[in-house]
């Protein structure tokens, strides 16, 4: 499908690799694996067309399109979640009014038994059957199943984007790629903004689609579960594996160990020619076989051993002013955006030195309650800020934030200050930015790399309080450990917005939960708030919250959460008879119009749970069978699906109004 031929792309003196051909072809599911920084975003680009290599040529059919999500994007905010979704049927939209056009043409023609007439029906012919493989009929009901797959409700889609975070938007953006239904998927980290729940569909899309697909990511489960081909950029060459990640990471092993055990042998034959060549360079009759020697030692081509990434970041937080005893005070702190209530009645008072974790599914509130206390947004109630603090903030756009026309070590110098400046290369040399590597443009660099060139920047000043959002994203595991050591050594205050468990753990003290608009203190660690909730993710914690709210919600109305209340339904008639006993007042006449009406109001709750229970059984039907792969792709299911929801809604809608 995509052919790739002796690619080479240069940005210095080393060329970040040179020689690279493969094909990519249908269904292949590839995990592009290397350490940060050794190009995978780069070739990415290039194979989306929009970099172009110093050597060699990417062929693509004229017919094969490509869709690509980069790691770092610009979001729009003007509209909608269902119209910036529905942008992705911008093709559909054009084929329609081609079509519409042509049919238009027919019925004005009456020259029906013409050349020219016969030739335009086989153009409508031929355009319509595009446009009906477009899926342009079901387009709606697809749209909406994977907004609902990548974690959206059926609430958000009227909502406007400006009220989602970045994480979320970038799902808006995700969504639209995989609605345009590519023939080759590159993708740059997707499962960074995503929880496990959405993670889950889309490697249940991935690996049931027709698409050709791409994609790096660090997380291990994700791109072993998707992927069935393994391309390692190593050494300035990309090797080609047929296998998935796990058996990949045990044959790059034995190759490395074969490449070691050649390596070794070839050392020591260039050693012993070059002894040979040493001991009897000024004799006469060995003369001619010296002369072979060195031909033979000139013709010797190097072996590479393939590299490991033993590199770490070595970070160490400058010594900081001592703050106030309560660097955050929240007093009915709260947020809303229009009708929408982000989160109300937030109290909680985090003190000096406390490292607290904020988690909570994306959407709930997290970054924005951290950007009231950045005072970046109005909210409503009294947030205190303590004397004396000093904040340092890692933002989720951070590595957006950089200035690309700038090298990195302009980066740093542009904002270090006094004798630090004297040691901004040692610094640099420890977040790997060493040697020619400091005079890359920002614009090329890495999501991964741009995420530690501004960690570089949040040290360079004291702080005494970190609010790091998210700031393992785009990091690998040897750099999350050491910065999660460089945290727990901090003596300041901090706050992390995460999900990742494994960085808390052993990091923070005290967790707050954020859903359903309001947040819970957590005392102890993220295992201990996992314990708490009985759950083994801080998603599934957060769900079972989410469920007992709801129960409590229900046990209230003595309503169950998944059906309308039966025990209510029993006892209606004698709430009747007791409602109407209790009205005195009321004429004969009035108290017989009132049993009435109840009577047939209980006659209609009744009719409500029958046909609802009808519903929930058959989605339940559809459920188990749309997990089925030989079922993915069956339109008349997911519109069946699609509608029945919508019906089981407004049925539950009128029921409970019936209260």
């Amino acid at each position: 499908m995509i052919s790739v031929d002796g690619l080479k792309v240069e940005f210095g003196v080393k060329p970040l690799f040179t020689d690279v051909s493969f094909v990519i072809n249908e269904r292949d599911r590839i995990a592009l694996v290397g350490k940060n920084g050794a190009g995978k975003s780069t070739l990415l680009k290039i194979l989306a067309g929009i970099n172009t290599p110093t050597e060699g040529r990417v062929s693509v059919p004229n017919d094969c399109t490509i869709g690509y999500l980069p790691q770092v994007m610009v979001l729009q905010d003007d509209t909608t979640v269902r119209d910036e979704a529905r942008k992705a049927f911008a093709d559909v939209d054009k084929m329609k009014a081609k079509v519409d056009a042509l049919q238009r043409e027919m019925e004005k023609r009456t020259d029906y038994e013409s050349a020219s007439y016969m030739e335009l029906v086989e153009r409508f012919t031929i355009n319509h059957e595009r446009y009906m493989m477009m899926g342009a009929e079901n387009r709606e009901a697809e749209m909406e199943r994977t907004l609902t797959g990548l974690g959206f409700s059926r609430s958000d889609f009227d909502r406007p984007t400006s009220e989602f975070s970045g994480g979320w938007r970038m799902r808006i953006e995700l969504a639209k790629l995989l609605l345009r239904h590519h023939d080759v998927l590159l993708l740059d980290e997707p499962t960074n903004h995503l929880d496990i729940e959405s993670i889950q569909w889309l490697e249940q899309f991935l690996s049931q689609s027709s698409q050709a697909v791409v994609l790096v990511s660090h997380d291990r489960a994700f791109i072993n579960n998707v992927t069935n081909r393994t391309l390692e950029i190593s050494c300035s060459k990309v090797v080609d594996y047929k296998v998935k990640y796990d058996e990949y990471v045990v044959l790059r092993k034995e190759r490395r160990e074969q490449q070691l055990r050649a390596y070794e042998n070839q050392q020591k034959e260039i050693a012993d020619t070059k002894a040979f060549i040493e001991r009897f360079r000024y004799q006469a009759t060995k003369a001619i076989q010296v002369q072979q020697r060195i031909r033979q030692l000139e013709k010797i081509v190097p072996i590479e051993v393939d590299e490991v990434d033993n590199s770490a970041l070595r970070l160490k937080f400058p010594p900081c002013l001592r703050s106030g005893d309560y660097p955050v005070i929240c007093d009915e702190v709260g947020k809303s955006y229009g009708e929408h209530n982000v989160f109300h009645n937030v109290n909680f008072t985090i003190k000096r030195g406390e490292k607290v974790a904020f988690v909570g599914k994306n959407g709930e509130g997290k970054s924005t309650l951290v950007k009231c206390i950045m005072g970046e947004i109005p909210y409503e109630g009294n947030l205190k800020i303590g004397h004396n603090i000093q904040i340092g903030y890692f933002a989720q756009n951070q590595a957006q934030l950089l200035d690309e026309s700038l090298t990195v070590f302009q980066t740093i110098d542009n904002v270090a200050r006094g004798d630090i400046r004297l040691r901004i290369n040692d610094i640099l040399g420890a977040f790997m930015f060493g040697g020619e590597n400091s005079e890359k443009y920002v614009k090329f660099l890495s999501g991964g790399e741009r995420s530690r060139l501004a960690m570089i920047r949040l040290l360079l000043e004291p702080v005494n309080f970190l609010i790091l959002d998210e700031p393992t994203n785009h990091l690998d595991m040897i750099s999350k450990d050491v910065l999660k050591e460089a945290i727990k050594a901090f003596d300041g205050t901090v706050i992390v917005v995460s999900h990742d468990r494994e960085f808390l753990d052993g990091l923070v003290e005290k967790v707050y939960e954020f859903g359903g608009g309001i947040v819970k203190e957590h005392l102890g660690g993220i295992y201990d708030y996992l314990r708490d909730k009985k759950a083994q993710t801080i998603t599934e914690a957060i769900s079972n919250s989410h469920d007992a709210t709801l129960m409590s919600q229900a046990q209230a109305k003595n309503v169950s959460p998944s059906k309308p209340a039966q025990g209510k339904q029993q006892s209606t008639t004698a709430q009747n008879e007791k409602q109407a006993d209790s009205s005195p007042t009321l004429s004969y006449e009035e108290r017989k119009a009132q049993q009435r009406k109840e009577a047939k109001l209980a006659k209609r709750r009744k009719q409500l749970e029958e046909q609802i229970e009808l519903l929930e059984q058959r989605k339940a039907e559809l459920d188990e069978a749309l997990m089925k792969p030989e079922n993915a792709a069956n339109m008349q299911m997911v519109n069946e699906y699609t509608e029945l929801q919508a019906e089981l809604e407004k049925l539950e809608e009128e029921y409970f109004s019936l209260e």
